[in-house]
């Protein structure tokens, strides 16, 4: 089973009622342990794609299949185990009392109960490193500890694959460093949306750019984000003085 890939995409082909076409024949395969960052300018279809991962969207054309399980109604209960969608604001995931609550919610909806339910919501928050805040409402956690406790109400379910939409996205230097070491630190596959150029660099050995609802490239992402001419027609931007081929990929063979 190892060899299935975490992730299938072939053809997959969407228009909103509206008629705006969003995407037009994407085809993706991310193998089980790698981390891959969706790069793209706003608008590109990224969040389009990241919603058929799970079926919130479906009835496009072309086919996701996630651990090998075709994404259609049949096994939507078991595909939404699988994929973890960590949200870029945490309050959208965050609704309960305690944060031991909110990680225990996914498992416990499952059939998850007693010491077992005790034992997957400790797990998960020693994976992001709040186990000491167990018993805190996560409205008084900073923003940066909210979005570690998002993290670990998807571990909860033990995905194959966790979806994160823009991590860093309002971090502090630090919140930011201490979940780029979360991330790396776990053994799941990775598919993360970002317009954080540098923190794809740094977390995600391979980059694919969607752009105007095709994959427009797919390399490892020192060499797509060295690559200027390919960077200017997508409208994405380094920051001022970042060179990547001055940073290589930390231990660029590791999956």
């Amino acid at each position: 089973m190892s060899f299935v890939p975490s992730l299938e995409v072939r053809g997959l082909a969407y228009a909103y009622p509206d008629g705006h076409q969003a995407l037009f024949g994407v085809d993706l395969t991310v193998e089980r342990g790698e981390r891959v960052a969706l790069l793209g300018p706003n608008g590109a279809g990224k969040t389009t794609l990241v919603l058929h991962l799970n079926g919130i969207l479906t009835a496009g054309a072309g086919t996701v299949s996630v651990a090998g399980l075709p994404v259609e109604p049949s096994n939507l209960a078991g595909i939404r185990r699988r994929v973890g969608i960590v949200f870029q604001d945490p309050d959208d995931q965050l609704f309960m009392p305690t944060v031991r609550e909110d990680v225990a919610f996914g498992p416990a909806a499952s059939g998850v109960r007693g010491e077992e339910l005790e034992a997957v919501v400790r797990r998960a928050l020693a994976q992001v490193g709040m186990e000491e805040y167990a018993d805190r409402p996560p409205h008084h956690l900073s923003f940066g500890q909210r979005r570690r406790v998002a993290v670990a109400t998807v571990l909860a379910m033990e995905p194959e694959i966790l979806v994160l939409d823009e991590p860093s996205s309002n971090l502090d230097p630090a919140s930011r460093r201490e979940l780029a070491d979360i991330l790396r630190s776990l053994n799941v596959t990775v598919l993360m949306v970002t317009h954080d150029l540098p923190y794809a660099m740094e977390l995600c050995p391979r980059s694919v750019i969607l752009s105007e609802g095709v994959i427009a490239a797919d390399a490892p992402t020192g060499e797509l984000l060295g690559d200027e001419e390919l960077m200017r027609k997508h409208r994405l931007e380094l920051p001022f003085g970042f060179d990547p081929a001055a940073r290589p990929t930390r231990n660029p063979g590791a999956h």
